[in-house]
């Protein structure tokens, strides 16, 4: 997997990651990268420097709950994306990811659940899959 900084044509920075560089030209090729601040399909590449673990920091820093707070509601917004853009396929995800990987289906997005068996092979098979975010808690069910 390659993690790309990405950034938008609002000037929205993010991250993406991807099976290669040829799957991240492939999916917007398709149009299926997109901001999740605004949905903005003009994506770009940025530059990016290697990630060199560091003690710093600055007072700007955001404490470890914000940190926390905006992965879940980034997490939200990629699982909304999913949810509302790709097909669901239920129990036949394996199945049809592989058929996709293959060339006998046709080449989409698609979601849904696979035991961790045939996700292992999957991953040993080289079929490019990702775990999609876990449903956000609902507000009844906090304290």
């Amino acid at each position: 997997m390659i993690r790309y900084a990405l950034t938008c044509d609002h000037d929205h920075a993010f991250e993406g990651w991807f099976g290669s560089s040829a799957d991240f030209d492939a999916q917007q090729g398709r149009g299926q990268v997109e901001c999740p601040m605004c949905a903005s399909k003009q994506v770009r590449k940025q530059i990016m420097a290697p990630a060199v673990a560091g003690t710093k920091r600055t007072p700007g820093d955001s404490t470890p709950a914000q940190m926390q707070a905006m992965m879940m509601e980034a997490a939200g917004r990629i699982r909304a994306h999913v949810e509302e853009n790709f097909d669901d396929v239920g129990d036949t995800f394996a199945a049809e990811a592989r058929a996709i990987h293959q060339g006998k289906a046709e080449d989409r997005g698609i979601y849904g659940q696979a035991t961790p068996t045939e996700v292992r092979e999957l991953v040993e098979d080289g079929v490019p899959i990702a775990p999609l975010p876990p449903e956000p808690v609902k507000k009844s069910e906090l304290n």
